[in-house]
């Protein structure tokens, strides 16, 4: 079976999202300088995050703030946003990667502190880096079927744990430059969170409608990214990714254009944001136009399941009434998304 899932949407729009910024920045030359004695026993050469990735900085919480408190403050202004009480949401999502336990799910602490009602479910979705977009499938399809009216989805980031941990390896006197490869990844990921509001179209014509979406799974190759605790980090097979992350993109977008979908002048292609490599080679693969693509990763990084949202948070005040947006990514596993909406 080489055929994609393919949701289309009745009655879901996006009335707001929303994007929380963490108020201290990383620069890559910090890791630089954290790994001077490692590259210069390598000879290998410095600056590979700004050079290779096109990454500059990422932002971190820093003490007394936590990614929960960052899902927490883009919960509450996408709420404010939308003028929508909270007595109204059915339905929180919580979809980011990170998270302090196995159990409970981090959704129930923003449940709780944002003073939700009891009968709003609660979970979370955890895909990798596709999780907020998943998220918004789940909640329209809810919302298309009458189950409830308003969804709140939100995603805190914080990888510092896994940039420690990825210090503390390559520091090690026997680490290798393939230690350096595998650990590459880790310390392009930066801090940050979103949230979005999705409630029905028939009830607020002038918010964006959520057309639908086509997700395709590669889990063949499962085991190219993989993350753990915070103890033993992140390790990933960076080319292999992008070769078969982008086979599946081009693959997807193939099969969906056969079946009706024509995305090939969207007003925006906002992609899960990773790095130089990774963007040039998904405009190549889908042929897309570079000047529609906004770039958050230079001075973001890859904030996992949080960067797409935050990306389209950053770049929707730009757009118009009638406008076509294409939220596209690959996560780890492999799994890869497109959704269309209309502004």
């Amino acid at each position: 079976m080489t055929a994609n899932s393919d949701i289309r949407h009745r009655n879901a729009s996006l009335i707001s999202i929303t994007r929380v910024l963490p108020p201290h920045t990383v620069s890559s030359s910090y890791f630089d300088e954290q790994l001077a004695q490692t590259y210069q026993r390598l000879k290998m050469p410095k600056g590979l995050l700004e050079r290779l990735a096109g990454i500059t900085e990422r932002r971190s919480w820093g003490e007394g703030m936590t990614f929960e408190d960052g899902a927490v403050a883009a919960g509450e202004q996408a709420l404010a946003a939308a003028g929508i009480d909270k007595e109204q949401v059915g339905l929180l999502i919580n979809a980011s990667v990170t998270r302090d336990n196995f159990e409970p799910a981090v959704a129930v602490g923003v449940h709780d502190r944002l003073g939700l009602p009891r009968h709003a479910l609660t979970f979370d979705i955890t895909n990798a880096c596709l999780g907020f977009v998943n998220a918004m499938t789940v909640a329209s399809t809810m919302i298309d079927a009458g189950a409830i009216d308003y969804a709140l989805i939100v995603a805190g980031e914080d990888p510092s744990p896994w940039h420690a941990t990825a210090l503390r390896q390559l520091s090690r006197p026997d680490s290798t430059r393939d230690d350096v490869l595998a650990q590459f990844a880790t310390l392009t990921l930066g801090s940050g969170a979103a949230a979005a509001v999705l409630g029905r179209s028939d009830q607020h014509p002038n918010a964006h409608k959520i057309v639908g979406s086509v997700t395709r799974a590669g889990t063949e190759h499962r085991d190219l990214c993989v993350g753990g605790e915070a103890d033993t980090g992140m390790n990933t097979d960076a080319a292999g990714l992008l070769k078969h992350g982008l086979a599946l993109v081009a693959e997807a977008w193939e099969e969906a254009s056969q079946n009706g979908w024509d995305w090939s002048n969207m007003t925006s292609y906002v992609t899960h944001q990773i790095s130089n490599a990774h963007t040039n080679a998904i405009i190549e693969a889908v042929d897309l136009d570079r000047e529609r693509l906004p770039l958050t990763f230079p001075i973001w990084g890859n904030v996992a399941a949080a960067a797409l949202p935050m990306t389209l948070a950053e770049d929707s005040v730009k757009y118009s009434k009638g406008d076509r947006i294409l939220c596209l990514g690959v996560g780890s596993g492999l799994n890869t998304a497109l959704m269309e909406i209309t502004w």
